[in-house]
């Protein structure tokens, strides 16, 4: 049987012939989730049974390709949570945890205890989940399309103790699944945003993640355009919406969000110091009375 240093070596070898930068983090990743042990060079000649060194060549294998590690391992941390995540899902990624922050921010200064949420294009269900976990008496909704997210969706809402988490299977391009929520506090969502170009360009790891939750139409904007449209009457006088976009986009957001009466734009840098979300209010407007 091979040494778990040697195997290290031999994985890690693999994997740095692709990407040198993530070859040490990948390697423990997959040594950690294979042998159950979070620190897994700790007794580096302890002998690894030859089928878990097997098990682990292959991924490494895999890894060294292209794959995403984070479907190699079948789940991603987001917000102190495990998500269960596969082809079919969007990877959870740290940049959207800025999202998670806004809407708490917005709760604290708004003294919103009990608010009503709909997380749109919810995916892995990781928004809706943080959110639930933080604001426990929360009213959620998490609307969401594609079947395969929707099995990520519903295991990781159970699985992290949310199950009161109202899943809607739902196009949220379509008027009847905006007017089926109405009367929200805030509306939040990491909508696709990707431009043709971008897709054109996707690092290989990308391109096996759902082109459906990738691109934005050419512009990126697609999805902004039509769901703020669609789902302003559904956020209530003096609510909020909150959009995740990519880099570059915050002024295209800004300009669709006050043509669709939003006001007093907020945005938000990521970790890199890339504008990455914004928060805007639904205007209160007096509205004529009937006679």
């Amino acid at each position: 049987m091979v040494s778990r240093g040697e195997l290290f070596t031999e994985c890690r070898s693999l994997i740095a012939a692709r990407d040198e930068d993530t070859a040490d983090f990948d390697t423990t990743c997959i040594f950690q989730d294979l042998l159950g042990d979070k620190n897994p060079m700790f007794l580096p000649k302890e002998p690894v049974p030859d089928d878990k060194a097997a098990e682990i060549r292959s991924l490494a294998k895999r890894r060294s390709e292209g794959y995403p590690l984070q479907y190699l391992l079948g789940q991603w941390e987001f917000w102190g949570c495990n998500f269960k995540v596969g082809e079919g899902v969007l990877i959870p990624r740290p940049d959207t945890e800025t999202l998670v922050e806004q809407v708490l921010d917005i709760c604290r200064r708004e003294k919103l205890k009990a608010p009503k949420i709909a997380d749109l294009c919810s995916g892995s269900g990781c928004i809706a989940v943080a959110l639930k976990k933080e604001l426990p008496d929360a009213e959620v909704y998490a609307v969401e399309l594609s079947d395969k997210a929707l099995g990520y969706l519903k295991q990781n809402t159970a699985a992290n103790g949310c199950g009161d988490i109202h899943i809607i299977k739902g196009d949220v391009l379509k008027r009847e699944t905006a007017m089926s929520l109405m009367g929200l506090d805030i509306l939040v969502s990491n909508p696709p945003y990707l431009t043709s170009q971008d897709m054109s360009e996707l690092q290989t790891e990308v391109t096996y993640e759902p082109a459906s939750a990738l691109f934005g139409g050419e512009d990126g904007l697609g999805f902004y355009r039509a769901m703020t449209e669609l789902w302003k009457m559904s956020v209530k006088e003096g609510g909020f919406i909150a959009y995740e976009f990519g880099m570059g986009q915050h002024d295209d957001v800004k300009a669709i969000l006050e043509k669709n009466s939003f006001t007093d734009v907020e945005f938000r840098k990521d970790g890199g110091g890339i504008i990455r979300t914004a928060a805007a209010r639904n205007i209160i407007v007096n509205k004529p009375a009937i006679m």
